[in-house]
This record gives structure tokens, sequence and C-alpha cells, in this order.
């Protein structure tokens, strides 16, 4: 499809963005601008390579000591910013690598060129073609003499695919398994790390052997780049690297330069085991030994005087990442900005925002309300300018000799390296936080303007998601209406909102794919009250778009998203749907959420979401909490954990983790010594290179200060304890010891998920069922003193809930929910004693008339309806319709019938059943318009519209634009009413049922 005019950033265009926020002032509608072209993230083609998101590369040369060089030094990439030029004395076995020995090499099957293995030379390739459909891979190596192994290097192809992977030895005539490990290289998108071609590394116990085998299998391209089926004949390798040198594991990884390939990065993705050190100090790089020589470089040449001995420089530079804002017409594309450097950003806001901003007087843009930074998908940086300074002001040491691990040696020792990669991690992270959404939020504020943040990103987010939303104004989640996508980020959300004490909690409502025009409300329900329950309270939908096509319909769609626009069948309808959206946005936004627990997502970065390890028993709510929340912001009040803004939690859970930062155990310790209650085992040791190794010291003694002996199970509370640290027991028995009663259980096993919310003395609890089935069941409530009543969001009305029971700590309550039905059970009124009636709160409905005579239905002409009224019965599904003009209608179908009402009595509701419909009908009793229905139980109040005698109904259903689509799709393209640009509709697919599909009948009912 081209490009529409005007053209983006044009002088045409910009006066229509103007436009736009005018009226928006003139309609009363907010505005919210994205802060670049595209929706991800935040670039454009004004940004310099300078201002860019850049990471860290290097060359290396080695050079013969106890003479002066004057050297040329090459640059790593031709858009390079010089940082550092190292120099260090050359590890023992630095080179020493099964190449030099220039091994055997046997390939089963026969890959023929597999010497280029093992040539030295990462620039050539084995590919793995002559492997055909084997299923796997083995690959020998013999060398003459006996060779020392500690490394193992797998450089991938420029073919993006992942393996299993074992080494073994042979030893006494047979092969032992040494290392299994995953190779993983199947997304190479520079989204998912500048580094999409690095090597992968594993350390390996010492091992000694002349007859080394790798063996591949378990291969898989990308899901995301490659649909070929012939897996390893369209694979292959650069090297495999055998080398006499220890070196750091996933050293790529642990720098930020390959992130995780996947949109779900769980929460120990970024975790590694600790790795065993092996090989002498000579072997490693002593970090007193590197020398700064910077000075020394002018231009690209070297001029230094070279101490005895060999030596290793390393000319070390930032280079753009490469990755640019999208989605966005080519010519507003460029750069992504640097995440680190608030004078980038800055300059990136004038030039975009900015130029919005100026073409409109202040006075005028009242309706231009926030700025929005939608999910963080353009992967990781690992720099920026002024780092150095502000990485030793932060950690109280010099990173500039533990840059040469990035190289992947070791400095120091393995622990001591990966201290450091945590810590140039950690930095990121925050940085990232505070630096871009916190200086975002400040430019923003200048102006008048909110930032609206999705607080987590897919395809390599490189912050901590809490901490990252806590910078911003307005936090948002994210949920597809199919599949996982949402699981992680709606809570992810909720969470950093409810820390950080912010009320509202948005999300990126019904994101989808493909399946156009066959979505609708009612499908849309189940997905959507699950989000409620995970903390959302203000529904963003996904999409709507413009419609600039008068003539076409239902005009312009995307590959994503469901149709929420003017020319979708079901849009003036659907303000039935948006009418209990918004009844469901007040409630959920009362007073504060109830979250019993709070995990502790851990310090380690980048991170996503938190561990829920041991899961929380039924009937219990959570919310994640981090490092700088536990710190700055919670206190302790009657044994509560307590944050200034009135969330409360009675227990903490730490991750099964064995380290934490001395301050932040600090605080764990004041909090438990002040009342509050701890679950989770003991750290050990500090994850930091920040006063190592005295910091490790600190934690051990108040570790066991706190746990005590490190085996000790169950519950400690001594003298100087005002709270309790619950360890070696499980969850349930720790909240019996509080005295925490579940906040709600149900009898027997129901579908039904929940959240509660309390405002001063009143209980909101929103209970939605999941399941296509009615279900019946008991419901209790950790509440006491108090009526409940039940709030139909979908209709509107309030009703008490004469028959319960209580106790003196809980209060049970008869519930009946329909297919896919949500309700408020709300607790407000005083009063706990059972009335002496015998009442029910759902009593039977009594039948007043059935409909069962046919129907007159009118169809719209204009969407190739019939041109009269045809006669139907109430169940007869348009899509099986023997006349095509029904069987492939789309719109609007008016049924016309009457009934008959011997006699009403006051304080009788009567409701019109529809049965079931597809997809959504409103009702029309005596020429007034009586309500909508849109989802089971596909009933409507009707009690005020009837009178005794003959009544009039009509009721207008509309359907779906598919079967219309799918008709069309018949018939030769001049013939074809319908147009949409993204069209993947063919003939043969089925049709949606349509129509009223269920019996019609009167009831009465007296609650």
């Amino acid at each position: 499809m081209s490009y529409g005019e005007p053209s983006a950033l044009s002088e045409d265009w910009w006066q229509l963005i103007v436009h736009a926020v005018s009226e928006g002032k003139r309609l009363g509608v907010n505005i919210g601008f994205f802060n670049s072209p595209g929706w991800s993230q935040s670039g454009g083609p004004w940004v310099k390579s300078t201002e860019s998101m850049r990471y860290l590369v290097s060359s290396e040369t080695k050079f013969e000591g106890g003479r002066r060089i004057i050297q040329q030094l090459q640059k790593p990439k031709d858009i390079f910013q010089d940082v550092k030029v190292l120099a260090y004395p050359a590890p023992e076995n630095d080179e020493l690598t099964i190449a030099s020995l220039k091994p055997k090499i046997t390939s089963f099957p026969d890959l023929g060129n597999d010497n280029l293995l093992a040539d030295g030379d990462t620039g050539t390739i084995c590919l793995f073609t002559r492997a055909g459909n084997s299923k796997e891979i083995i690959i020998d190596f013999e060398t003459t003499h006996p060779f020392t192994a500690r490394t193992i290097i797998l450089y991938p192809s420029v073919i993006p695919f992942a393996a299993d992977v074992e080494l073994l030895i042979k030893e006494t005539g047979n092969f032992r398994s040494v290392k299994k490990f995953r190779f993983d290289r199947g997304n190479r998108a520079l989204n998912v790390g500048p580094m999409p071609s690095g090597p992968v590394s594993v350390s390996l116990p010492e091992v000694t052997s002349v007859n080394f085998r790798v063996i591949l299998n378990n291969f898989n391209l990308s899901n995301f780049l490659s649909t070929r089926d012939n897996i390893p004949a369209n694979a292959g390798l650069a090297e495999i690297t055998l080398s006499a040198l220890p070196m750091i594991e996933n050293y790529i990884e642990k720098q930020l330069g390959k992130m995780c390939q996947t949109p779900f990065p769980m929460w120990d993705h970024y975790l590694w085991e600790p790795q065993h050190e092996s090989g002498t100090e000579s072997m490693k790089i002593d970090p007193e030994k590197v020398l700064d020589i910077s000075d020394r470089l002018s231009g690209n040449i070297l001029t230094w005087d070279v101490p005895p001995g060999k030596w290793n420089i390393m000319r070390i530079g930032a280079v753009p990442t490469g990755t640019m804002n999208a989605a966005a017409a080519p010519h507003a594309m460029g750069r992504e900005v640097d995440k680190m450097n608030r004078d980038h950003l800055s300059a990136h806001f004038n030039t975009y925002v900015g130029e919005l901003l100026k073409r409109i007087p202040s006075e005028d843009r009242t309706a231009l309300k926030r700025i929005v930074l939608d999910s963080y998908e353009q992967g990781s940086q690992n720099w920026t300018d002024g780092m150095i300074e502000g990485f030793q002001k932060r950690f109280g040491y010099d990173p500039v000799p533990w840059l040469t691990v990035l190289s992947g040696r070791i400095v120091a020792s393995a622990d001591q390296s990966d201290r450091f990669l945590w810590d140039l991690r950690r930095y990121v992270a925050d940085r990232i936080a505070y630096d871009y959404v916190g200086g975002f939020r400040n430019l923003c504020q200048e102006q008048g303007l909110r930032i609206w943040l999705e607080n987590y990103g897919h395809w390599g987010f490189p912050s901590e998601f809490l901490m990252y939303g806590g910078q911003s104004h307005d936090i948002a989640g994210e949920f597809w209406n199919e599949g996982d996508l949402g699981n992680i980020e709606c809570r992810a959300a909720s969470s950093a909102a409810h820390i950080y004490g912010k009320r509202s909690v948005s999300a990126e409502s019904y994101t989808s794919a493909g399946r156009h025009y066959q979505r609708y409300p009612a499908m849309l329900k189940k997905r959507g009250d699950w989000s409620y329950t995970e903390g959302i309270n203000q529904v963003i939908l996904h999409l709507y778009i413009h419609q600039p096509y008068e003539d076409k319909n239902p005009g312009i769609n995307a590959w994503f998203g469901t149709e929420f626009n003017r020319k979708n069948t079901w849009f003036e309808q659907s303000k039935h749907w948006i009418d209990y959206q918004r009844r469901c946005m007040f409630m959920l936004r009362r007073g504060l959420p109830v979250n019993d627990v709070c995990y502790f997502i851990g310090e380690d970065v980048p991170k996503m979401t938190g561990a829920r390890i041991p899961e929380l028993p039924e009937g219990y709510s959570f919310d994640y909490i981090n490092a700088e929340v536990i710190i700055n912001r919670l206190s302790v009040k009657n044994g509560k954990l307590l944050l200034p803004d009135g969330m409360s939690y009675e227990m903490m859970v730490l991750p099964p983790l064995d380290n934490m930062r001395p301050e932040l155990l600090k605080k764990i310790k004041e909090l438990v010594m002040q009342g509050a209650a701890v679950f989770g085992p003991p750290p050990k040791t500090s994850p930091s290179l920040q006063n190592y190794p005295y910091a490790d010291e600190e934690v051990k003694t108040m570790a066991s200060e706190l746990w005590g002996n490190t085996d000790y199970g169950g519950k400690k509370k001594g003298k100087s304890l005002k709270g309790n640290i619950f360890n070696g027991i499980d969850i349930q028995s720790a909240l019996n010891e509080l005295e925490v009663l579940p906040d709600v259980s149900f009898s027997g096993s129901v579908p039904v998920l929940w959240i509660h919310r309390r405002l001063d003395d009143t209980e909101i609890y929103f209970l939605t069922n999941q399941s296509d089935s009615m279900i019946d069941f008991n419901a209790t409530f950790r509440v006491t003193g108090r009526k409940p009543e039940l709030w139909d969001a979908t209709s509107g009305a309030i009703r008490d809930l004469p028959a319960f029971t209580t106790n003196k700590k809980t209060t049970t309550v008869p519930l009946k929910l329909d297919p896919y039905e949500s309700a408020f059970i709300v607790f407000r009124k005083k009063g706990d004693s059972v009335s002496d009636r015998l009442e029910t709160n759902f009593p039977e409905p009594r039948l007043v008339a059935e409909i069962n005579t046919p129907w007159e239905v009118s169809f719209e002409k204009a969407n190739r309806g019939l041109e009269q009224p045809v006669k139907m019965n109430s169940s007869e599904d348009w899509s099986q319709n023997t006349d095509q003009r029904i069987k492939y209608y789309s719109g609007t179908g008016v049924y016309r019938n009457s009934f008959w009402i011997e006699k009403t009595e006051p304080g009788e509701n009567i409701f019109i059943n529809l049965g079931q419909v597809g997809v959504m009908a409103e009702v029309k009793i005596n020429g007034q318009k009586a309500g909508g229905v849109w989802t089971p139980p596909w009933n409507v109040d009707i009690t005020n519209y009837v009178g005794e005698g003959e009544n009039q109904v009509e009721i207008s259903v509309v359907n779906n634009w598919i079967n219309r689509l799918i008709g069309d799709s018949r018939l030769p393209e001049k013939e074809r009413k319908t147009w949409i640009n993204v069209n993947e509709i063919r003939p043969d697919d089925p049709l949606q049922a349509s129509g009223l599909l269920g019996e019609v009948t009167v009831t009465r009912v007296r609650y």
C-alpha cells in the first residue's frame, strides 16, 4: 500500500496535527501524542549518531614489549567514538585454542567443509547443507597432543538458528559428557541487542584430551525470521573454538549485547549460575596492571613505549546500536535516541514534540494532555556520554580496568568479573529509568503535559519494570484478546502504580492479530474482565483507525487490533459495552487495592516480571515490589508494611536468591525490627563489586542476625525483632501464623477470578466467571458487620443480596454467575444478621410470555439486504439461510413482533430474554429504547416500558462484517461492495452465526 498524503513531518501534516488538537479543545476530547514517529520508541532522522543509543566495541592489537611503537590502531566500526585505549599484560594461554593445534575434524553426516570450523577465521562459514534431514550433527576434533580446554565458544553464521549442544571428551576409549547447553541465535533483530551474531561462550570444567566431540541436535530456526523446514541443512557455524583460556560464560549476554529473543523474558532470564573458577591467576587480567594509554593515541596512531613482556591493547569505543524508531514512514525514521542522557533526550523532544508545541499557543493546548511512550521494543545499550564518571560516583570504584571484561576475558576472578557486569547492567537499568522516563517526565511537566508509559518491553527491555514505571506520570499495561501477551504486562503495570502511589492503571486493551472483523464485545469480555483482576482500571481501546474513504466499507484496517471505528457494523451499539467498562472503571478506581503480600523482585536486571516462588495460595492477592520502594517508601505500622499512599501488606516474600546488597538488607532488617513479616531465604553475598569484599561480610552479619543459622526452618522472633522471619515452612503456614485469612474463598472449584478494593469502610469485590457455563457457588469474604449488595456493571442495577451468613471474621454469600458474567459485590451497609424470611439472592424468574410467532425482519438494502421484510423464527441463523442475501448479510436486521402481559405488579422486574444473539442487539418496547444486550445472560429490564395488554417489541440485531466480506470474496472484484486494505478473507472461511439465535421470552422476578 502506498503512503498517503500529506507526507509525515511535512507542513501540511503538522497543520493537521494542530487542527486535531484544536478540535479536541472544541469537542472536549483529550489528545495524546506519541513522542516520535511510530509507536516504538523515541527517535527520528534528527538524532545524530553521537546522540543515539550506543554500545561498546573494541579492536585488539598484540605487541612484544621493551620498545617504542608507532602503530595504527584499527577502528572496529566506521562510526566510532573513542572511549579508552587500554593495555594489559597478555594472559597465559591467551591465544591457545584447539585451532592452533590444527586438529583433524570429522563430521557425521559428512558436512564437506567441516575444516572451516577450526580454521581460526570467523569470516569463513561451515554450512550444514549436506546434513539434509538429519536430526543430529556430530563433529569430532582430534589432536596429536593432549589439549586442555577451559572454554568452548560457538561463533554463529548469518543464518539464525538454535540447537542443543553437548561437549564430550574421550577417556580410556569412551566418550563422556562434559557440558550441555543451548546455543540460541535464533533472532538476529537489532531490537534484541546490538550484537545479533555475538558468540556463545560457555565455561568448562578443566578437561584434557586428544579427542573432543560436539553434538548438535534439537534444531529450530527462528519463529520470527524464517519458515524454512529443513532446519539442519539451512544452518551453519563460523567457528567452534575450544580455548585453553578461562573466559566469562555468556559474556555477550551479560554485557547486554544479546537480550531475550522472545517477547516473554521471565523473572530469571538474566540470572546465571555462578561460574566456577578455573585456570591460574596468570590466565586472568589483573585490574591493577591495566594501563590507560588513551592519551598516547592521536587520530588512529598510537605512540607508546611498551614495557617488557607481551601486551594486549584494546581500542574501546562506542558505536550506534542501529535501532530505529518504528513503525513509521521511511523518511520519518532515524536512530533511536540515547536512553541514558537527558541532554540528548531534550534535543529529541524539542525537535519533535517541541515542533508541535511551538505551533500551538499555550492557551490553545488545553486538549493536549499526554505524550505517549509505548512498550519498549528497541533493545539495549551499555554506554553513554560521561558514563565513567557516573558509574564511579554510583558504585565507588573506577570501571575503566574492568572494561577489558567485555572481551570475554576474566578480570581478577570470574566472580569479580560477573559482579562488575552486574553493576553495569544495574547502572544501565537505573539510568534508563531515571534519565529516559524521568527525563521525559520533567520535559513534559515543563509544558503542562503528562507522560503515559507502558512500563515493560518486548524484544530486549533493558531496565527494571517497576522503577521504569515509577518515574512516569501514568502507567499502562497491555493485553491481547487471544494468546499470552498481557499475562505479565498488566500485573507489571498495576504493581508499579500501586507501589509508587498512582491511582490509574491503564492497559492497551484487546490488541489482536488477524481475524479481521470477526471480534465483538462478547468475545472480548473474558479477557477484559481478566485484566481488571490484574489491577487494570483504565481501558485504552486498541485500535481506532480514522476512515478517510466514505465510499469504501469497512475501510482501512490493520494486521493488528480490533476494529473500534465508526465503520464497524456494531460501532453504534457498542455504547452498551462501553458503558459496562465505564462502570467497571469507576468502581475499580474507588479507594485502594487490598493485596496481602508483596513479592520482592530481586535486584538483578534487566527485569520485566517478578518471581512468585512460592505461589500464593488461592484467596490472596499480591503486588510486586522493588528495592527502591523498600528502601525509600516502605515503613511499618501495626505489623503491616505500609506505603505513604495508604497501600499496605501483611508480608513480604523474598525471591529464591542468595544475594542482596547490604543497603537493602539493612532496610529489611529495620522493617522486621519494627514488626514486619518477611518470608524467604537469607542472602549470603552481595551481587555487586561495590565495596567488595567487605559488602559480603556486611550481608553475612545482618543475615545471621535476622535468620540465625541458615539451616533454620520455621519462624524466628527474637528479643530485638518485633516482626517475623519465615523460612523453611510453606507460605500458607506463614499466613496462618500471622492470622491472615483468605480474602476470598469459593465453594468447590469454580473458574472465578477476583480483585478487592477498599474505600474507607466500604469493601468492593469484583468477581468474573471465566467460563462458558453458568455457575452456582458460595463466596466467603473477609468482611464482617456489613451487608452484601450486587452491583451489575452490565445494566447499572444495584440490589441487595438478602441471603448471607456471617461469623466473627467472614461473610458467606450464595452467588450465581452466567457464562462470562461478572459482578461487583459491595459491602457498605451495616448489618450482619440473617433474615428470618426464607430468601434467595437469585429468585427463579416466572414466565410471562413466549414470543413464538414468526418475526418480521427487515434488512438494510444498502448492505445487499432484501428490499422487503421477511418472516423468520427467532432461532434462525442468518448464516444458514438459503437466500444468499441473508446468508452473507452484514449489518443490522430489525425484528418486530408483539407479546401480551395480563397484569403487572408493583415491586416486580420484567425482563425480555433474547436467548442468544449474534452478535449484539438493542431493544425497543412500545417505541421506546429499553436497552441493549451484548453478553450473556442476553436480557433487558423492560419494567418501565411495558403495560398490561399487548406490547410491541422491536429488536435491532447487528452482526459482524465478516460474513459480507466472505460473500464478496466469492464474487468477481468488480461486483464486490466491500473493501479492506489488509484482506486475508477467503471464500471458504467459516461464516459467523448471526441474528437472534434462541427463543425469546418475557419473564418477571421479584428481588
